[in-house]
């Protein structure tokens, strides 16, 4: 270290491997918000989805919020094209809907798209998907977790090639990746250099690490969030601090800059 602060060369030298360690891994950062979207930046992201209605699962963001978050950040923004919460089987209506929102979208400056429809018996829908790819132009698109709903995520896999998605955003088919690490692990294998995996539900800076070691994937996703009080002085006793579910009426939830920050640190030092 002594070497290094004494010489330039050296310096730059281990900058370097910082940057090479750290483009290795790519921190995708599910948000909902301007605030969260620079939070997520400063903390080091590479890449967001915008969402509304995290909630839910997320469903597709605002025009005005998507135009906002764009000139809020220097980052690749892919919007999440979801009429609605519930499930991913979508009438010809719902579609429609979806088609428009991708088409402003672009001229909005989005950079890519997160999206992904099944049938009513749990398989990618071939039409839809590629009626949403194809609108997408040359956009990369992303297969959310519809993926983890459907029968096999080995078929869906090579479904998904084949439609055109350039990755897959998975849990391994459980209610969390570090549930799925194994079936993660072999997602990524079949894989191979055809299609993007990229491990999402349940990632924290504590283990995000491990994650990584033992399924081999090079891309994570996550909120990366705390919850934060709102600007509120005033509190009618009529509503309480909390509902249900710990959802606040009087605080909310936002990307922590520190928590993306903590976890890029994390990954980079087991990358060393």
């Amino acid at each position: 270290m002594n070497f290094l602060m004494r010489n330039p060369w050296g310096m730059l030298f281990g900058a370097l491997i910082f940057l090479v360690a750290l483009c290795m891994i790519t921190i995708e950062v599910c948000i909902d918000s301007v605030a969260s979207a620079i939070a997520a930046e400063r903390g080091g992201a590479h890449r967001l989805e915008l969402c509304a209605a995290l909630s839910e699962g997320g469903t597709t963001p605002s025009i005005g919020m998507l135009c906002s978050v764009v000139k809020a950040v220097k980052l690749p923004v892919f919007p999440i094209i979801r009429p609605r919460g519930g499930d991913f089987v979508y009438t010809e209506e719902e579609l429609g809907v979806m088609l428009q929102d991708i088409g402003m979208m672009r001229e909005c400056g989005a950079s890519g798209f997160s999206l992904g429809a099944l049938t009513k018996d749990g398989e990618l829908d071939l039409l839809t998907n590629k009626a949403l790819i194809e609108a997408c132009g040359e956009l990369p698109v992303t297969l959310h977790r519809a993926f983890d709903r459907t029968k096999s995520l080995e078929a869906s896999l090579q479904v998904a090639i084949t439609l055109g998605f350039d990755r897959i955003l998975t849990s391994g088919g459980e209610t969390s990746a570090p549930k799925g690490v194994e079936h993660l692990a072999q997602l990524v294998k079949l894989a191979g250099e055809r299609i993007i995996i990229m491990a999402g539900a349940g990632i924290t800076p504590d283990n995000a690490t491990d994650l990584i070691k033992r399924c081999k994937v090079r891309e994570i996703h996550g909120t990366f969030s705390s919850e934060r009080g709102g600007r509120t002085e005033y509190r009618r006793p009529a509503f309480p601090t909390y509902y249900e579910e710990r959802i606040g009426e009087f605080t909310n939830k936002g990307c922590d800059e520190e928590k993306v920050a903590t976890l890029i640190n994390n990954i980079y030092r087991s990358e060393k």
